[in-house]
């Protein structure tokens, strides 16, 4: 069971780039890339000498789209979302198997716990794409992340299927570990929502500069923030209660609710930053860029906490190995 596991991540992941690869070709070649642009345009006869002018239609989300979306780009953003079922399917049964080879919860270290999160992510991301079928260009950045961080778990957080250590053998790693896991997953695709409203509001106040120049290519700022929001206000609580069961644990286990242990107070600036977000996108005089924005350092303290403490730092979490 723990080599099926091994093999279909790396089914997971293949699929996963596949899936990347198509949603980029609709991404490129979608109505609404300069391709498309270029094929729709029209030849207008003007003068008398029999000259030509070329004429463009409108750069707007509202043009009309070419045949290239209608027909190759659009099929390919069709089988983009086959693909991401089919990984998410390996994905799934990869984690199903870990747990049956480990007899336990399958996120008692970094590499489980990295499977798990990007899972959750990945059903949060099928999840919006079900609800918001316009959103579907941002498959492309979704797995983009869920690629790399499951090769990167794969390539030097692995380790082999064996037995916890005795602190964590409580009914508390699933509770603790898998609301942290569900959090996590789900403030990816809000940070994927964030970053492109960020973008594609850059776009829209005239800036053409790499990156705000793939604006063109996204759905509607105002979409995307709307997104970025729901995504975020779903996976805060959970994060609140993985974070509170995290201290109760830590009672039962060491003797106190808070040790100032580096992952602790990293989970908590975590718990601050989107406290902030939330307070922030209610406050009506804050910006909704000033709001990404504070989702992006979010996602940011949520990957220092998840790599730099457990791979830098020597605390009482450093035991669930890497």
């Amino acid at each position: 069971m723990g080599g099926l596991s091994n093999q279909l991540l790396a089914v997971t992941i293949f699929c996963y780039v596949l899936a990347m690869m198509a949603y980029a070709i609709e991404y490129a070649f979608g109505g609404r890339s300069v391709i498309a642009r270029a094929a729709t345009r029209e030849l207008v006869g003007a003068g008398a000498g029999g000259g030509t002018i070329v004429s463009y239609a409108p750069e707007t989300s509202e043009s009309p789209a070419g045949p290239a979306e209608s027909t190759g780009a659009r099929r390919a953003g069709i089988t983009a979302v086959v693909l991401t079922v089919l990984g998410y399917a390996a994905h799934v049964v990869a984690l199903v198997t870990r747990g049956i080879a480990a007899d336990r919860a399958p996120w008692g270290n970094m590499y489980e716990f990295v499977m798990m999160a990007t899972a959750v992510g990945m059903t949060a991301w099928l999840v919006t794409l079900v609800k918001w079928q316009n959103l579907r260009h941002l498959g492309l950045f979704v797995t983009l992340v869920a690629a790399i961080l499951l090769a990167v778990a794969g390539m030097t957080l692995y380790v082999p299927v064996g037995p916890l250590v005795p602190a964590l053998h409580s009914y508390w790693l699933v509770i603790h570990v898998g609301a942290a896991a569900t959090a996590s997953g789900t403030f990816l695709v809000g940070f994927v929502a964030a970053a492109m409203h960020l973008i594609r509001s850059g776009y829209d106040a005239g800036k053409t500069r790499f990156p705000y120049s793939l604006g063109r290519r996204l759905p509607e700022a105002a979409t995307l923030e709307r997104v970025a929001f729901r995504v975020h206000a779903f996976g805060f609580p959970i994060w609140t209660f993985g974070v509170i069961a995290g201290a109760i644990w830590a009672e039962a286990a060491w003797g106190r609710y808070w040790n100032w242990d580096p992952k602790e107070v990293w989970s908590f600036i975590a718990w601050v930053v989107y406290a902030g977000y939330l307070h922030a996108r209610s406050t009506p005089s804050v910006s909704r860029r000033v709001t990404s924005w504070i989702a992006v350092i979010g996602w940011a303290t949520m990957l220092v906490n998840l790599f730099g403490v457990n791979l830098v730092a020597n605390g009482l979490h450093s035991y669930a190995g890497v």
